[in-house]
């Protein structure tokens, strides 16, 4: 059945129906998640970072190590050899002080000589250079006393007399030097040799 044109006009006239606007809904779960998953990865790449830069700081300072490991092994070498060869310079120096007191004839004190001479510089050459200790103030970082004798000649605690030839390679102690002490009990401000030694062992 047609509808009249009057029915027309009046559904024409009739309002329209709005259509509803879509809810806003808050976030599903689903994105939720994934907000969180990503913060734990951010989290997660910021403790990776981390622990690379400390990697690369340990790491360098592992190859700064080496390297200064590898110097002192280079520039040290030889000084298990120059240990050895010590005793040789020792035995020399025995040899011309008995030759000079037993009147040993003059050229063979002079071969010795030039020996004992010929070690120094070759040892010279290597960075090894012999301590001074007879009058210097007992020190037992480079002294090792054996003897302590009465005086009242010589300061408390002076060296007096030298056993054995102290050494220094390249300025660092190779070998201390055996000494007899000076004990001068009129000096009592001045500290004896056990107690340097006592300090050196527990300092």
């Amino acid at each position: 059945m047609s509808l009249s044109h009057e029915d027309k006009v009046k559904k024409s006239k009739s309002p329209h129906r709005q259509e509803a606007a879509p809810e806003t809904r808050a976030p599903s779960a689903e994105v939720a998640e994934l907000q969180a998953a990503l913060k734990e990865k951010s989290r997660e790449t910021e403790e990776h970072y981390e622990r690379l830069l400390r990697l690369a700081a340990e790491m360098e300072n592992l190859k700064k190590r080496q390297e200064k490991d590898r110097a002192e092994l280079l520039q040290f070498a030889n000084e298990s050899l120059i240990k050895e060869l010590l005793p040789v310079v020792d035995n020399l120096e025995l040899a011309l002080n008995h030759g000079r007191q037993l009147e040993t004839p003059a050229p063979l004190l002079e071969g010795l000589e030039l020996v004992h001479q010929g070690f120094l510089k070759a040892l010279e050459k290597f960075g090894v250079t012999p301590m001074v200790s007879v009058g210097q103030g007992f020190d037992p970082v480079f002294h090792n006393a054996v003897m302590q004798e009465e005086t009242q000649e010589a300061p408390d605690c002076t060296i007096l007399k030298e056993l054995q030839k102290g050494y220094l390679y390249r300025n660092r102690l190779l070998r201390p030097a055996m000494v007899v002490v000076a004990r001068n009990s009129n000096q009592s401000a001045g500290e004896n040799v056990s107690s340097l030694q006592e300090e050196k062992i527990n300092g």
